[in-house]
């Protein structure tokens, strides 16, 4: 199969800008790419567009050339705090990337001239430099110094940046009102949850009037339609760029769908866990001996997998094998070095160069030189998987890419064939360069053991390489597995994966629980003499470990005191015993006479107190009674007056105040 091309560039409706048509001759596109004659004359008559096409197809240039031409032909010269294109990307190595593709072109523009043309109207001046707001040598408040030294048409950054340039420092400064275009390289990452509140401030900082354009190779129906709106396209024009191959039957031929390069070989070798990592290390000797590969990149999980397989792979490479570590929780310092070391490596099948890493140089990174992509574990997001698979293969070019696949992870294959993305069996690979099928059969390779030796001596030589972190980073990431039906904890052969890993001993965690570690053998480590290579780090850790020999001697002194104790309480002789005995009762029943003593006591007080109380009340009755009868005595004498049997004079007498 090879890629298709549409036409010379000669033949586009409006035609180039002279200087830019060398430039891309001289970078050696002497004909247009689909991708590039479908877009490139929608783009440049003022057309917004959503292009989908699968890497390495050129939809860089697709936006890079519009850009620079719409630029070149306003009428009206930008100001000096004026921007005139915008290009996101979600990544810095992309922006990187992209900001070198313009500085191709723009050191080559003719020197700027004022001068009039033929026709008597004044000539229009080129577009000044560019900026990449996403350096990791410069900071946001260097970034606007530049801007308003060179006063730039062109930004190039990552979304944090640019927020930050527009809208924080720059608010004031940097004007947008003149904005021609607005560029999204890596649209569907750039439109996901985790860029959501930035894309959204910095597109409603930025005019209406503009010409936008989204560029991806996997943007679904659902993920374009439901967010045009939100990125402010106004009827825009979708470009899908398909890859066919013809697909022979018994009967006849169809035409077979694919999301990825139609030069790309693309293969699964299935193996058991034990097995992964001796599979990685014959992949890069069966590429390097039977098709002269020298540039690898390999795929892992996590960033902490790249650490650690960065430390323990040398063991079990081919020698002069050059290796370099690629993830998000590097500096973008050393990101930058990194991939720029790898890039332009000179490497030959005598010293291959393996670049590992994690999905953050998935996207859209132009390495033109890499000839095979390993993908040692799987995606968790499946659409990062064609991707992946595209760092090869690029432009025209051939390649080849191998995904490692597990026991029954091989459900894998038929996923992502429904995503149009073929995967094709490949012979597991033997020690002699020869291939033989996988199948049940196959004993256990015996090179498992062998590397694991190999990777543990080399690990043993720091104590900083010990494997335990990566194995758990990878298990967390392997539960969160989109496919998660497929990619499952409980169907892993957890002991085999430590064993690829080159572990040590097993790390706790609840994921071992329930798994029989019978056929596991930890490495023999003395871990008190286990030591860091740096000599500062190792005395760091002596004295630490000195403070807490101290502090647990302490401990286990006060422990042996009280020990002591008990023993020598235990150990007391029998007439000790016996007389310590006799004197517990004695002192027991003084206790028992002097609390029955207190209850007599206690007793008599209220027995007292109670005849106290029945005199008081006794007292209390006998003067209510003689009240009473004094009152029915009145009363009777009172009758006896009303009556006239008694004076009311000796009345008085007896009842009234003398």
């Amino acid at each position: 199969m090879s890629t298709a091309f549409a036409g010379s560039w000669s033949s586009l409706p409006e035609p180039l800008t002279p200087w830019i048509l060398d430039v891309i001759e001289s970078m050696g596109h002497t004909r247009m790419t689909p991708v590039q004659v479908s877009t490139i004359p929608l783009f440049m008559k003022h057309k917004d567009v959503v292009v989908e096409a699968v890497t390495g197809s050129g939809k860089t240039l697709a936006f890079v050339i519009p850009v620079l031409e719409k630029l070149i032909r306003r009428e009206r010269k930008l100001r000096k705090n004026d921007i005139g294109a915008l290009i996101i990307s979600p990544t810095r190595e992309l922006a990187t990337q992209i900001h070198g593709i313009f500085s191709t072109f723009l050191s080559a523009q003719p020197i700027p001239q004022n001068s009039e043309d033929s026709d008597g109207t004044s000539a229009p001046e080129f577009p000044p430099p560019l900026l990449l707001v996403s350096s990791n040598q410069s900071l946001p408040a260097q970034d606007l110094e530049r801007f308003l030294s060179s006063g730039s048409d062109i930004i190039v950054g990552t979304p944090g940046r640019i927020e930050e340039f527009l809208l924080g420092k720059g608010r004031n400064v940097v004007n947008v009102k003149d904005l021609e275009v607005l560029v999204l390289d890596e649209a569907d990452r750039l439109l996901d949850l985790g860029f959501q509140a930035t894309l959204s401030k910095i597109l409603s900082h930025l005019p209406k009037q503009r010409r936008t354009g989204l560029f991806s190779a996997t943007m679904t129906d659902a993920d374009a339609i439901s967010e045009l709106v939100r990125a402010g396209l106004r009827n825009p024009a979708r470009i899908i760029v398909k890859v066919q191959s013809k697909k022979y039957g018994a009967q006849n031929q169809t035409i077979e769908e694919r999301r990825i390069p139609a030069n790309l070989q693309n293969f699964y070798i299935a193996c058991r866990a034990s097995e992964k990592t001796v599979q990685l290390a014959r992949i890069i000797s069966h590429e390097v001996n039977e098709h002269r590969s020298s540039q690898f990149i390999v795929y892992f999980a996590t960033g902490a997998c790249v650490d650690h397989f960065y430390d323990a792979l040398p063991a079990v490479l081919p020698p002069g094998t050059s290796i370099y570590s690629l993830h998000g929780h590097l500096t973008p310092s050393a990101r930058t070095r990194a991939l720029s070391a790898f890039s332009t490596s000179i490497c030959t099948p005598s010293s291959p160069s393996v670049l590992l890493c994690t999905d953050v140089a998935a996207r859209g990174l132009d390495l033109p030189h890499v000839d095979v992509v390993i993908q040692y574990d799987p995606p968790t997001d499946p659409k990062v998987f064609s991707h992946r698979c595209g760092r090869t293969a690029r432009a025209g070019r051939s390649g080849r890419a191998y995904t490692l696949l597990v026991d029954r992870e091989v459900g894998y294959v038929d996923f992502v064939s429904v995503r149009r993305i073929p995967l094709q069996k490949h012979q597991y690979l033997v020690k002699d360069g020869e291939m033989i099928m996988d199948d049940d059969s196959r004993p256990e390779d015996p090179d498992s053991v062998l590397f694991l030796g190999k990777m543990r001596k080399r690990l043993l030589t720091d104590r900083i390489l010990q494997a335990a972190k990566a194995f758990v980073s990878f298990m967390r990431a392997y539960s969160k597995h989109e496919a998660s039906y497929i990619f499952r904890i409980k169907d892993l052969d957890i002991v085999g994966l430590a064993s690829s890993f080159g572990l040590l001993r097993l790390p706790k965690m609840p994921e071992l629980k329930d798994v029989n570690t019978d056929n596991w053998i930890n490495a023999e480590v003395d871990w008190p003499s286990y030591a860091y290579a740096d000599k500062v780090q190792e005395a760091k850790r002596l004295a630490a470990q000195k403070v807490k020999s101290t502090e647990q001697s302490e401990k286990e002194f006060e422990q042996r005191k009280v020990q002591r104790a008990q023993q020598k309480k235990a150990n007391a002789s029998w007439s000790t015993k016996a007389g310590k005995l006799e004197e517990r009762e004695v002192r027991k029943e003084k206790k028992k006479r002097k609390r029955d003593w207190l209850k007599r006591q206690l007793a008599s007080e209220d027995a007292q107190s109670g005849v106290n109380r029945a005199r008081e009340n006794h007292a209390e009755h006998d003067d209510y009674e003689d009240d009473w009868s004094e009152i029915a005595r009145e009363e009777r004498m009172a009758k006896k007056v009303r009556k006239g049997e008694l004076s009311k004079k000796e009345f008085e007498a007896e009842f009234g105040d003398l």
